[in-house]
């Protein structure tokens, strides 16, 4: 028997996963990936990278991918609670630029599984965010692309959560229409 339910989302192969927790007066117990669980579900996944980051409320990271070296990414929220974003970037898919969400957060345990070919990004809601994702590729510094946060043609609703707050580097991402980029 799992101890997660995977729950496709419109967009073919993006997976919102709930977790079985197991909880008394000491605390609660947890899996947050098992291989053969995410490989029966059709996810199979060879995960090479593990990366962690703390964010405060307002913060926008993304949107991201990698050009040449996609990344596929189990993401989840280890403190706070961010709304998660993966953007359809698959040339041939049917539902290219179209976009899917989800609110994860340490309380409801929910992580997104997003394959390669998407653009990647999340918004902190709570007064600081602990993130946390798997990667089945490892990240390659000059290989980063990005789409503009607010692209209207995709027209992610993000929820509000005051100032939005971005590095440089995203302030400065083209449309996906300017960038032209297809998996």
């Amino acid at each position: 028997m799992s101890n997660f339910t995977f729950i496709e989302t419109e967009i073919p192969g993006v997976f919102l996963i709930e977790t079985k927790v197991y909880g008394d007066e000491r605390g609660y117990f947890a899996e947050t990936y098992k291989e053969p669980d995410f490989r029966a579900a059709g996810l199979d996944y060879r995960f090479v990278q593990d990366n962690q980051s703390l964010s405060r409320r307002g913060v926008l990271r993304g949107l991201h991918f990698q050009r040449n070296y996609p990344q596929a990414k189990l993401v989840r929220v280890l403190r706070g609670e961010v709304f998660d974003v993966a953007v359809d970037l698959r040339g041939g898919s049917e539902t290219y630029g179209r976009w899917v969400g989800a609110v994860l957060s340490a309380e409801n345990r929910r992580q997104l599984m997003i394959p390669r070919g998407f653009a990647h990004g999340f918004l902190v809601l709570s007064e600081e965010a602990e993130f946390a994702y798997k990667c089945d590729e490892v990240y390659h510094p000059g290989d980063e692309g990005g789409i503009a946060w607010d692209d209207p043609d995709i027209g992610v609703r993000w929820p509000d959560a005051g100032e939005i707050v971005l590095s440089e580097k995203d302030k400065h991402h083209p449309t996906l229409a300017e960038s032209g980029v297809r998996f």
